[in-house]
């Protein structure tokens, strides 16, 4: 209990620190409350906004049929903001029935530069809504605006407060955001296998590390071996080994040079865990049916997604794009006369959009990660169970794996275009709102209308490769449905073989989801080709496999495989997959990944941190992922020839995902002591909005990027070191969004080191 003397001493302190909090601020706009009527010239609106005050509120009419964000616009001008000066930007908003807002604190003039950003899906109920950023830039001419354009039907958007405090004191670091100078793998090491830590430190001298465990007690100890400076980190460390130390247990943790590691187990079940969670995220990030709360957890319920409840529009009959989008984007003007049911599936990132590329390959590496398990280990793996994941099929007798992916195989079959339709039998590229919503949202809220994309030669050979491996996997547990795959993956190949070259093109992402382009469209044929054989063992398939410039020319590179390049997909599978293949073939076939295994070791070598990337000139879009695909050739190498090196090379590379990096941050959520929390997306957006469920545990964050999109990153990470180029925040989409095209790599390792022994 504080002594009462103490108390009147604090309660003064208290009250002279908020005198001098509120001497240093100032409020910049002339009205928050919106207490008197506003004076004329004060708020300003676009032609299509009809302006209507009442005490307590400004309210103003959109007008329907906007496309872009900024084509309906509530303003206020005269403010002024200056660089390094902290700032607070609060509202009160509301909707009727409901629109999209982004209100941003930016300058008066192009390039219309935004520091300080809310963007927000409004509905009736009011929203209290803060913001806290430093200007970058000093801006003499600065303005309030709230973008309200992007609705097809007209709303009521009213604001009944706006605040905008300069001299904000900084907010304080949280205490995840400094990195311990020991970096380690934050979950686990294997008893059997490579443990390895990275000290931070700029003197080359060696020094005397010990290894405690949870009671203090010292359990090992050794001298560092200095590193010097690892380019990719922009820091000088050293290593320590204490693999030789083997005793199971949890809470260990390392010290040298008067600095603590994190926590951290030596287990050799640590990944049986992530499996299981991994997975799961899926049955949270569907499409078109409702996610029970007892199954996806706590928060994470919700009614189904886009099935055409109000305000949702749904993807129960979904139209082509317009011929005037189409014009813009295609170059001509390309529509269709029908509409199609294409309910279903993953939502593929943290937006609500549909990529048939995106899930051809996800779906693709979890029905890897099964026929992996089916092959090596003898039905004895749990990944071959039904009862792996929660989600509403367990217990029918089929495993989850199947099952889940299932969910993606039947929304790629109802992307296939009509028979007597132009390009019949061919996929839909994508399908997504006509114009980017604002999140944070939930997929049932979200009202924008769905439109189907062109069609194109990748999406379709996607549905074909894809369809063609289920067909396999299917055939023992639900023939029925391994016929009616098969049937696609034959129908689909054709169309692809009749229309070669309808590619997607590079958009600017303006038209509400990703391009999602791709006009080398050779490593998809030679996939599916692959597949098709491989299921059939028809030698005609073999043969147009072998035609490809694939089958014997380089299909792996430094950066790993991806949705936009699938040939070193096709190789690991031509490798691993038992078939009719000759001996020559398959020898040379397997020498190709082996020496990629080797090439992949070699990186790993020179790399502080133990991990096998290396792109080159910085690390790359989802660059997480990228790693793990490197990781998975690396594994199917010891799945094809038993060489430990491999396993316990794989073992090692893992340590950077889950905390032993230049951030000291593990990128799967859930998993290790500071791990990424507040990953892009519209529904689980917490750190946005406390009402939202979080990341969900065992989400993979997209990861570092020499090359961030967002103005946010931009200014955040300028300069960075390639490691070091990513920021644990929502509004960073290029180095922390998740994706379904991430998590399904993240299942495959995670199932591969949970099994392999």
């Amino acid at each position: 209990m504080t002594h009462p003397k103490a108390m009147i001493g604090l309660l003064a302190l208290l009250a002279a620190q908020a005198i001098s909090s509120q001497a240093r601020t100032a409020e910049m706009l002339p009205d928050p409350a919106f207490a008197a009527e506003a004076l004329a010239g004060d708020w300003w609106v676009t032609s299509n906004i009809k302006l209507d005050y009442r005490p307590g509120e400004l309210c103003g009419l959109v007008a329907g049929g906007t496309v872009e964000p900024w084509d309906a616009i509530v303003g206020l001008k005269g403010l002024a903001l200056s660089k390094g000066e902290h700032y607070r930007l609060s509202i009160t908003v509301s909707a009727d029935p409901d629109g999209p807002m982004r209100a941003l604190a930016q300058e008066s003039a192009e390039p219309w530069t935004a520091e300080g950003e809310i963007s927000r899906r409004l509905w009736a109920d009011r929203q209290t809504l803060r913001e806290d950023f430093v200007a970058g830039e000093t801006h003499a001419q600065a303005q309030l605006v709230f973008q309200l354009g992007g609705s097809d039907r007209p709303w009521r958007f009213c604001l009944h407060a706006a605040s905008l405090l300069a001299g904000q004191e900084a907010a304080p670091a949280a205490a995840t955001s400094v990195a311990p100078a020991i970096r380690v793998n934050q979950t686990a090491y294997f008893p059997d296998g490579p443990k390895r830590a990275t000290l931070v430190r700029k003197d080359s001298a060696p020094i005397e590390w010990k290894l405690v465990a949870s009671d203090g007690m010292r359990v090992d100890a050794g001298m560092t071996e200095p590193f010097g400076y690892d380019s990719s980190s922009g820091l000088e460390v050293q290593t320590i080994d204490f693999s030789s130390f083997a005793t199971i247990g949890d809470g260990y943790r390392l010290i040298a040079d008067g600095e603590t590691s994190p926590p951290f187990s030596i287990s050799p079940d640590a990944y049986a865990q992530l499996r299981a969670d991994a997975l799961s995220y899926f049955y949270k990030v569907r499409s078109g049916i409702e996610i029970r709360e007892e199954l996806a957890g706590t928060g994470y319920g919700r009614p189904a997604g886009h099935l055409g409840q109000k305000p949702n529009r749904g993807d129960t009959s979904v139209g082509c794009l317009d011929t005037r989008t189409a014009r813009k984007i295609y170059g001509e003007a390309w529509s269709c006369g029908y509409r199609l049911d294409v309910a279903g599936g993953w939502y593929d990132a943290g937006d609500f959009g549909k990529y048939v590329v995106n899930g051809g390959i996800a779906t693709a590496q979890l029905l890897g990660l099964y026929e992996r398990a089916l092959n090596r280990s003898r039905g004895a793996s749990p990944a071959l169970a039904d009862g792996l994941a929660r989600i509403p099929e367990a217990g029918n007798g089929i495993a989850d794996i199947l099952d889940e992916a299932r969910w993606e195989l039947d929304f790629l079959i109802s992307m296939t275009v009509p028979e007597g339709e132009p390009h019949a039998g061919m996929a839909h590229h994508k399908v997504h709102s006509k114009s980017w919503p604002s999140g944070p949202l939930l997929p049932h809220r979200d009202g924008e209308e769905r439109v189907l994309h062109r069609p194109s030669t990748a999406a379709t050979l996607n549905l074909a490769a894809a369809a063609a491996q289920g067909a396999r996997l299917f055939a023992q547990s639900d023939k029925d449905y391994a016929d009616r795959l098969l049937d696609a993956a034959l129908r689909a190949y054709r169309a692809a073989e009749a229309n070669p070259a309808l590619y997607a093109p590079f958009t600017d992402g303006s038209f509400g989801g990703g391009d999602y382009q791709d006009d080398d469209v050779s490593d998809e044929f030679y996939w599916a080709a692959s597949e098709l054989y491989l299921t059939t063992a028809d030698p005609a398939w073999l043969d147009r496999a072998k035609a490809s410039p694939h089958w014997s020319g380089p299909v792996f590179s430094r950066d790993g495989f991806n949705w936009r390049g699938v040939a070193g997909l096709a190789r690991l599978e031509l490798a691993s997959v038992p078939s009719a293949l000759s001996k020559n073939d398959l020898q040379a076939i397997r020498a190709s990944v082996v020496d990629a295994a080797e090439t992949y070791l070699q990186t790993q070598k020179t790399e502080a941190f133990g991990f096998m990337y290396q792109p080159g000139d910085g690390f790359g879009w989802g660059s997480n992922h990228s790693l793990i695909q490197n990781m998975i050739v690396v594994a199917t190498a010891y799945d094809i020839t038993g060489d430990r090196r491999y396993l316990q090379a794989v073992r090692e590379s893992m340590d950077y995902i889950l905390g032993r990096n230049a951030l000291g941050i593990s990128y799967v959520t859930g998993y290790g002591t500071s791990y990424a929390h507040n990953q892009f997306s519209f529904m689980f957006a917490a750190s946005a909005d406390p009402s939202y469920p979080p990341p969900p545990k065992g989400a993979l964050a997209g990861g570092p990027n020499s090359w961030p999109a967002e103005d946010f990153a931009k200014r955040k990470l300028e300069g960075c070191a390639p490691q070091t180029c990513y920021v644990d925040d929502s509004r960073s989409f290029s180095t922390n969004e998740i994706a379904i095209n991430w998590n399904a790599p993240l299942v495959w390792i995670a199932s591969f080191l949970a099994d392999a022994r």
